[in-house]
């Protein structure tokens, strides 16, 4: 799960606005069940993947829109839109020429010039934004196809972090929008079209084959090459994400083919079921951790995030999410257990079963006195609110006024936009989860920055380890970025903006009859599944 950036209230009720129409456009011919597939992937509240990084947002964004490049297996970046790219001499100057039959669901033609108002729009809050603006001088059209980026500097992370990052193109007066308002209109150039007769807001959502999308020759991976729909249409079972246990027994009975997070006590029975099948689409995993706010007490102070990073037991909040499971284990890198840069330096805070004396007496030192602490709950997400529960009880045993704040994750991610304190409606902590592979690549993380108030929920800050960030983006060899990430490990577990609660490489769920499915860290693709005849 992750990550609405403004004022989500407003934006859903525009959303609900939007979306509502007269009952009998939703009066359709259905495609046939074979061509149809029904999908339980999590709760879509927000639309716009510049205004939220959250996994299901993102999930939405890669159905209906397209990117200049994509990710691909190797999570190397490869054109997408993009026909034709150079770069000049002294690497200032990159142009981009789009690929040919590039067009909006609404029939008018993509242009550079939309190109051009999707990237600024995305730099305002992109993860690498700050870094990618202190080196632009222009983005600009050339022609209808052709746009350039200058640079001030060389910018040797750029097309690495246009494919893995994105940004989504949009239509330009969907992109001339501020990065803190939604985009709601949900027209894109994609492989599927949303249908918005169809919409039904906390209910489902259906995404039709875009009849006339032209995918690229290349074989489909990750993100990147030949986005070929096999299905006529996908449906998003947004009212069966809060209840595991009804979606479980919607896939057993057939009702819906695809369950992205199974309940981890009932994998044995999905195994032992001849028409399911378990498979593992994220072979990296997700890192889980928890999010501490650095602007309000008591965790403004260094000491009280310290006490944190003791006070977890990983292997005891594995197993209160996920129960007695395979695929999961500790970790103690920010880069994850197995990417290029996961490193050991500075963990010798990790300790089977936590040190919970060690976090007493570090809250003590830091001058905590009672303050409430609160925790947001996401009551529709098994495993966060399981570790939300356990992490309570753990504070209340060391003397902590903790305080549970459960809400859908939708009402989290509206609630962790606030940097007030607790008694305005602020918030002390919450836990998410990052995908590994993003992590591993450091500069498109969303989580990973420590740039303040310009950066991501918890809002922590070090200028120290920003400025090692900017050096990362021109090192040229793995050996220097290696070195540069023990740096920025060491620094990060010194300052401790959030503490790790283990890593999982859990599977999806799905009916034998759906294959296809392409491995993707933390996204489902639509694209190139298929689904046999009953």
């Amino acid at each position: 799960m992750k990550i609405s950036r403004r004022d989500l209230v407003k934006a859903s009720l525009v959303v609900g606005t939007a979306l509502t129409v007269p009952e009998i456009l939703r009066a359709q011919t259905l495609p046939r069940l074979d061509r149809t597939v029904r999908v339980v992937v999590g709760n879509l509240t927000v639309f716009d993947p510049v205004v939220t990084t959250a996994d299901v947002t993102w999930n939405h964004a890669f159905a209906i829109y397209d990117t200049l490049f994509g990710a691909d297996a190797n999570l190397e970046s490869q054109p997408q839109m993009v026909g034709k790219w150079g770069m000049s001499d002294d690497k200032k100057t990159y142009t981009f020429e789009l690929r040919d039959g590039l067009g909006w669901h609404d029939g008018t033609p993509v242009t550079a010039a939309d190109c051009v108002a999707s990237i600024r729009r995305w730099a305002e809050v992109a993860p690498s934004g700050a870094l990618f603006k202190s080196r632009i001088k222009d983005i600009s059209r050339q022609d209808d196809r052709t746009f350039t980026i200058s640079l001030s500097e060389p910018f040797g992370a750029l097309i690495s972090i246009l494919g893995f990052q994105g940004p989504f193109m949009m239509r330009e007066k969907d992109a001339n929008l501020p990065p803190t308002e939604q985009a709601i209109d949900n027209i894109g150039s994609g492989p599927f079209k949303f249908n918005h007769a169809l919409a039904r807001p906390g209910a489902s959502f259906a995404y039709d084959r875009n009849e006339k999308y032209v995918p690229r020759e290349e074989a489909p991976s990750g993100v990147a090459g030949g986005k070929i729909v096999k299905v006529d249409r996908v449906i998003w079972d947004n009212g069966l994400s809060s209840d595991q246990q009804t979606a479980f027994s919607a896939l057993q009975a057939g009702e819906v083919d695809l369950l992205y997070s199974p309940p981890s006590d009932l994998l044995p029975v999905l195994e032992s079921d001849p028409s399911l099948e378990l498979e593992v689409l994220d072979q990296a995993g997700q890192d889980y951790f928890l999010r501490m706010n650095c602007l309000q007490e008591p965790f403004n102070n260094v000491k009280a995030r310290q006490a944190m990073l003791h006070l977890i037991d990983q292997e005891a909040f594995l197993h209160a999410a996920f129960g007695e499971s395979t695929y999961v284990k500790p970790v103690t890198s920010i880069f994850g257990n197995a990417t290029s840069i996961s490193n050991d330096e500075n963990t010798g805070w990790y300790r089977k079963g936590g040190d919970s004396e060690k976090a007493k007496q570090l809250f003590k030192e830091a001058g905590y006195a009672g303050q409430k602490i609160v925790i947001l709950q996401a009551t529709d997400w098994a495993e966060g609110s399981n570790m939300s529960q356990l992490l309570a009880a753990a504070l209340r045993k060391i003397g902590i006024n903790a305080e549970l704040a459960p809400s859908d994750w939708g009402g989290l991610v509206a609630r962790r936009e606030k940097k007030e304190p607790v008694e305005n409606g602020g918030w002390s902590i919450f836990i998410s989860s990052d995908a590994e592979a993003v992590r591993g690549n450091f500069l498109a993380s969303t989580t990973l920055p420590m740039s303040g108030e310009r950066g991501w929920y918890g809002w922590p800050e070090n200028a120290e380890y920003e400025a090692l960030r900017a050096e990362f983006v021109n090192l040229e060899t793995l050996a220097e970025r290696k070195a540069v990430a023990r740096k920025l490990q060491r620094i990060w577990w010194n300052y401790v903006p959030e503490v790790l609660l283990g890593q999982s490489t859990g599977p999806i769920a799905r009916r034998t009859s759906l294959t296809g499915l392409i491995g993707v860290p933390a996204i489902l693709p639509y694209w190139n599944m298929q689904k046999a005849p009953a």
